[in-house]
């Protein structure tokens, strides 16, 4: 899948992470997951994946009576997609104020403040 032809919901989000985090796994395993963050039902973690599978973000695998769902789309694809709509349809297509406003708005660590100084220097030697 090299362009995000479809937006995962939320749920469809929290499964894509998990599957991101850990790799293939069993609906058991995925649902086991989930109920660390909230209570979800077996029935509705398995109905989400087989909805992921016709959608193609999901690759199902059988392994004997178990059914290994991984996720097809790179968690990297995901969120260029996402940043690039919040950023067309929220910020009015500026990265800058989208920036200014993530900065503006939350305590960054010396460590995070560090990678934009390192960032910002190696896109001042691009030019």
């Amino acid at each position: 899948m090299s362009k995000l032809e479809f937006k995962p919901t939320e749920g469809e989000l929290d499964i894509l992470q998990i599957l991101w985090k850990i790799g293939p796994c069993s609906v058991k395993q995925v649902n086991s997951c989930m109920n660390e963050k909230k209570e979800v039902g077996y029935t509705t973690s398995l109905k989400m994946l087989q909805i992921m599978f016709e959608k193609g973000l999901v690759e199902r695998e059988s392994a004997g009576k178990i059914h290994l769902y991984t996720a097809v789309i790179k968690e990297s694809q995901v969120q260029k997609s996402f940043l690039k709509n919040m950023i067309d349809q929220v910020f009015e297509g500026s990265p800058m104020e989208m920036v200014v406003q993530a900065l503006g708005n939350y305590k960054a660590s010396p460590d995070e403040i560090k990678d934009l100084k390192k960032l910002i220097q190696e896109m001042e030697n691009k030019q």
